[in-house]
């Protein structure tokens, strides 16, 4: 009687034992998963970090936030369409924590414009449909493709873009400058910002009305 009993402890201490490992390497497990995740997001955000050269905040009424996010310029190589034009690709992130849709439209016109920082250069603005992700961040152009199929296309061409961006979401979108004036030069930095329900794009010292969005009473953050 006496072995059965000592028997059974044995072997329940045993049980115990085993669950009791068993949940530790599941915990070492979940916590090098949770570590891998975080590396990567850390990653990712580091990617970002380098890539914004403008970031803006707007708060309405209730201090919800609309971001809006400008990129450094990537490219400035050559496009061959009967003459030769400077092509730089840039991006544009919104990100819409308000609790209404965001209904964005902007236009471009045909004509060129002259930057007073860069004398004798005048730049086309135009705005490929592509959605721009992060995972694209550190590609060619910004993962931008096709991108000599839509100059075909576009660069004798007004430009536009209109999106809806639903609450608690964001989307981005490329923005191309083509310099279309021989011997382009100089260093371009670009962004949208908001005054009121207007959309504004500076290219280095010019500013452009192109555009608005729905929502009223947005106060920028300083």
């Amino acid at each position: 009687m006496k072995k059965s009993i000592l028997l059974l402890i044995l072997a329940t201490t045993a049980l115990f034992s085993c669950k009791e490992g068993s949940k530790s390497r599941l915990d070492t497990v979940d916590t090098k998963a949770l570590d891998s995740v975080k590396n990567i997001e850390n990653k990712k955000q580091a990617a970002l970090n380098k890539a914004i050269y403008t970031k803006y905040e707007y708060k309405d009424s209730k201090g919800a936030s609309l971001i809006i996010e400008n990129s450094l310029p990537k490219g400035g190589l050559k496009y061959v369409n009967g003459k030769e034009y400077v092509y730089v690709v840039f991006w544009t992130r919104i990100n819409n924590q308000t609790a209404n849709p965001l209904e964005l439209k902007m236009d471009f016109p045909v004509d060129s414009y002259e930057i007073p920082a860069l004398p004798d250069q005048y730049f086309k603005v135009l705005l490929p449909p592509n959605e721009m992700t992060y995972e694209k961040i550190p590609l060619f152009n910004y993962g931008l493709k096709d991108l000599n199929s839509f100059l075909d296309k576009n660069t004798h061409k007004s430009s536009s873009l209109k999106r809806t961006i639903n609450s608690k979401q964001s989307s981005s979108f490329y923005v191309v400058l083509l310099c279309v004036t021989k011997g382009a030069h100089g260093t371009l930095r670009t962004g949208l910002s908001l005054k009121g329900q207007n959309l504004f794009y500076t290219i280095n010292d010019r500013e452009i009305h192109c555009g608005n969005i729905n929502l009223k009473d947005l106060t920028l953050e300083k």
